[in-house]
């Protein structure tokens, strides 16, 4: 998931410990820097920004544990803690300062590599996901709109701007839930008419009957959308499904600017701009005689084309993170971070319904954090198939217990007793659940 490095900061006062440190992590591909004592560090962490520190606890001057509190409130990487002196009193005060795990010299090289990898993928998300953040709240007016850095969306940004000013009939194509009553709006929020209606129309949700009134009106039941978005723009969603008995009467007012309501006995005049959109072949549709081809040549002057989601992959965190924003704020909690494992299931899935589906999964993925619960995986899940529900209590009560014992034993990077105590049960309880359930905890880090 990430080709970068990983960086290590370690702080010992020991000459011997600081090589075999310096030399397991070389080894293991990390890029390290050691230093000899505790105030050393904070200049350290500045210059050359280490995803974890790696500090012995007891050091001449400053200690490890004062080291810890000194980063305290500032953006410091997550602090590992070492000692040959540790025991549990020390191991929970450090914890509860802000460290991120503690390691008792001599130590078990495959563990701490693993708890320093943990450590060091948090942080790097975590900053990751404050970058993204942090430049969604620089981001203004049509980038807001529409979001992304891949070359599609950028030529369809400069395309919006430059058609925006002017009066050319735009028909916009892409899949449904791609965005295209979005672009119609930036068309016409930046243009000249920005001060008058923008009103859309879904041609394919009206029924047939009604649709020419609801279009051009009535003298007996009022005026229709043509005529409320005067001096505005008519946005016509999927044109394609509008009717063929009132495409003549649609062009006429297109090239005429002049409606007939229905029953009317002279025309109405109109200055309205047309755009319209589909997620459809609009050819298809031309050649199946389902759409006059000379209302056609009318509405798609200008073609924009909207690529699909999976087509943008690149795009993909960085609107998940904007979502995430904007349903946090809705909900009022703080927008939950994005794992590795959120990450691998949003590249993983092929996004039917393009953006508005990952708008419903941010919305959901928001809610289970509320809940203190959630991931990317179970929000592109929302209903549960019943083979996947235990068919006894008995098996219910398991599988809850097997995934809350190895969600903590993660948390707590395989410290048995802060397991326990995490769950309020004994440590003996514990380790007969672990085997009546069979978890495997080396499996679980």
């Amino acid at each position: 998931m990430n080709d970068r490095p990983f960086r290590v900061l370690i702080a010992d006062d020991d000459k011997a410990m600081r090589h075999s440190l310096v030399s397991l992590l070389d080894a293991a591909g990390w890029q390290t820097e050691a230093v000899a004592r505790a105030d050393l560090v904070v200049a350290r962490v500045a210059a050359n920004a280490p995803d974890v520190i790696l500090s012995d606890v007891r050091m001449p001057g400053m200690s490890g544990l004062e080291l810890l509190r000194s980063l305290q409130g500032q953006a410091a990487p997550p602090m590992v803690l070492i000692s040959a002196h540790g025991d549990i009193p020390i191991a929970v005060q450090a914890i509860r300062d802000g460290a991120y795990s503690f390691v008792e010299k001599p130590y078990e090289p495959r563990r701490l590599l693993t708890i320093l990898q943990h450590a060091a993928e948090q942080n790097r998300m975590r900053r990751d996901n404050a970058v993204l953040r942090q430049r969604l709240l620089e981001l203004s007016g049509l980038d807001r709109v529409l979001l992304g850095h891949s070359d599609d969306i950028k030529a369809l940004r400069r395309d919006v701007v430059d058609l925006a000013q002017t009066e050319t009939s735009v028909l916009i194509r892409g899949e449904t839930g791609t965005g295209k009553e979005l672009v119609a709006r930036a068309l016409h929020d930046l243009g000249p008419r920005t001060d008058a209606p923008f009103l859309a129309l879904n041609c394919a949700a009206l029924p047939a009957e009604g649709f020419e009134r609801q279009m051009f009106g009535s003298v007996d039941g009022g005026q229709g959308t043509l005529a409320a978005a005067n001096g505005g723009t008519l946005f016509l969603d999927e044109v394609c499904a509008c009717p063929v008995a009132v495409q003549a009467k649609l062009l006429r007012v297109i090239e005429d600017g002049q409606l007939w309501p229905v029953g009317a006995s002279a025309p109405v005049p109109v200055n309205l701009r047309v755009i319209a959109a589909t997620n459809e072949d609009p050819d298809q549709a031309v050649a199946d005689g389902r759409f006059r081809a000379d209302l056609m040549f009318r509405l798609n002057t200008v073609v924009l084309a909207i690529p699909p989601l999976r087509q943008r992959r690149d795009d993909l965190t960085l609107l998940l993170t904007h979502f995430l924003l904007d349903q946090a704020r809705v909900y009022e909690i703080a927008p939950p971070d994005l794992s590795r494992e959120d990450l691998a299931a949003l590249m993983a899935h092929d996004w039917p319904g393009n953006v508005r589906e990952l708008r419903s999964v941010a919305e959901r993925r928001v809610l289970s954090a509320r809940r203190g619960a959630g991931s990317i995986a179970a929000a592109l899940r929302p209903d549960q198939s019943a083979e996947e529900v235990p068919d006894t209590l008995r098996e219910a009560v398991a599988a809850f217990e097997r995934e809350l014992i190895g969600k903590a034993i993660r948390a707590h990077q395989g410290r048995m007793d802060a397991v326990a105590e995490a769950l309020g049960i004994g440590r003996r309880t514990l380790n007969e659940k672990i085997v009546k359930l069979g978890l495997d905890k080396d499996a679980l880090l």
